[in-house]
């Protein structure tokens, strides 16, 4: 189900108009203390501020830039950083958001960019209605370590549910240029670039501003994300024909692959990506890219077999092809797979695709170790302990598969498609161990908001009728 716009009720954020006289005082004190680096008398100056008025988002702006100033560059344990007594302001952070903003200050006063307490702020910030000071926590972290891709996410969504596209698919792009194999945030800056040009295109009455300038309109049309099938051959007729002009051109090479991946043809999308990485002076990025593309093309030619046989069960020979295509392509992924992950051995995202590939193979010991690497990748990490805990449940060891995926429950909060496919899996695996009352809780967790999920409703239903 898409998330629903953020509603933007009475907020309780406010402005330095706003201030009675005495904190006004306070923070000319302030910035007269910052003009002459007098940085820890500012920032007791403007805590006291915002005990008393923490919708001042400004304020909260200075501190931070004076505790930065402090500070100096970020620390790279900001990726994941917490302390220790985040756990407790979490708890307090949903029965008081607004009262526990003065101790969230206390944890970025020791460390500004620290991930833990600024997702934190986010949230409070959120359940306080103060929508300017949650993006501003989250672009604390963007700013300051912005290869936590996890809170990038976050930060994107946020704006594409507020109607900020624009910032939605800056925020995305930036996702890009850290994991430039990322398809959500892919998708995600093309969808959100689609609709900020929509809105461009509409004036206040609803109706379409006129387009004099033909090169400004081609441009913008060249551009648009969300292209139908018409629009998109277009497109592709018009790459192709320069592309045979110049086979050579990287630029062009590696638009028509863009072009021929949205159009789902990912064999034509594997050539391309590979004759655009071999014109390119050794770009990791269109590498991954073309082997990915292999990769999709591969499973639509098995999805092809399959619904062959689906629909025709007698034919014998659609099954004996897709049994060898199967066992051939999992073989092949093995291989590949092991060699992207050996010439980049630090990429999470590669460890997780090899140990994909080695689970499907029945090769499970083999997958745990690159499936434990790529819980590194906080954007992906769910996902890899949904597949870790797979693995251990097909070695048996029912334990440690619940551990998994215990955690990754933990780690989601929305009840979107992934946290209901870990709870079922969860369930399966309690129901295996005879922890019926565990399973039942897994499955009614998912009922409750999804009736028609896989069998949950037969199974819940069937538990109050025994």
């Amino acid at each position: 189900m898409a998330e629903q716009p953020i509603e933007e009720t009475k907020s309780t954020e406010i402005t330095a108009k706003d201030l009675p006289k005495n904190l006004s005082d306070l923070i000319l004190k302030a910035d007269a203390a910052i003009e002459q680096a007098n940085l820890s008398y500012a920032v007791k100056l403007l805590v006291s501020v915002l005990k008393q008025e923490p919708g001042f988002l400004e304020g909260r702006k200075k501190l931070r830039a004076a505790e930065m100033s402090i500070a100096g560059p970020p620390k790279k344990k900001g990726l994941f950083g917490g302390g220790l007594g985040l756990g407790k302001l979490k708890s307090q952070s949903k029965k008081d958001p607004v009262g526990v903003l003065e101790a969230i200050e206390k944890e970025l006063e020791k460390d500004p960019y620290n991930a833990g307490a600024n997702d934190l702020l986010f949230d409070s910030a959120m359940r306080a209605n103060m929508l300017d000071t949650a993006a501003f926590a989250l672009e604390t972290v963007r700013k300051g370590t912005p290869e936590n891709t996890k809170l990038l996410h976050k930060l994107a969504e946020f704006y594409m549910n507020r109607n900020m596209p624009d910032q939605s698919a800056a925020v995305y792009k930036d996702i890009c240029k850290v994991d430039p194999t990322d398809t959500d945030a892919i998708k995600g800056e093309k969808d959100a670039t689609a609709r900020a040009s929509m809105a461009r295109s509409q004036d206040s009455s609803g109706g379409f501003l006129k387009k004099d300038d033909a090169a400004t309109l081609e441009l913008e049309k060249s551009s648009r994300a969300a292209m139908t099938a018409e629009q998109l051959e277009e497109k592709r007729d018009g790459l192709i024909e320069e592309y045979n002009a110049n086979v050579n051109n990287f630029d062009v090479s590696k638009r028509l692959a863009d072009v021929y991946e949205q159009m789902e043809d990912w064999a034509m999308a594997h050539q391309m990506y590979d004759w655009a990485h071999s014109l390119s002076s050794g770009d990791v990025a269109l590498k991954q890219k073309a082997g990915y593309m292999k990769d999709r093309a591969g499973d639509e030619e098995v999805k092809g077999l399959e619904s062959r046989a689906r629909e025709n069960p007698d034919d014998e020979e659609a099954r004996a092809q897709l049994e060898e295509l199967q066992q051939g392509r999992i073989a092949e992924q093995v291989a590949e797979r092991a060699k992207r992950v050996e010439q980049n051995p630090t990429d999470p995202q590669l460890r997780y695709d090899l140990g994909q590939a080695l689970y499907h193979a029945g090769e499970y010991s083999d997958a745990i170790p690159h499936l434990q690497q790529a819980t590194r990748n906080p954007h992906i990490r769910t996902r890899v302990l949904l597949l870790l805990g797979r693995t251990f449940d097909a070695k048996g060891m029912s334990d440690m598969a619940v551990k998994q995926l215990t955690d990754a429950n933990a780690d989601l909060h929305a009840m979107d498609n992934i946290k209901k496919e870990v709870l079922y899996e969860l369930g399966l695996i309690h129901e295996k161990i005879g922890d019926a009352t565990e399973a039942l809780g897994c499955f009614k967790q998912i009922y409750e908001v999804d009736y028609g999920y896989s069998d949950v409703a037969k199974r819940v239903e069937e538990s109050y009728s025994g």
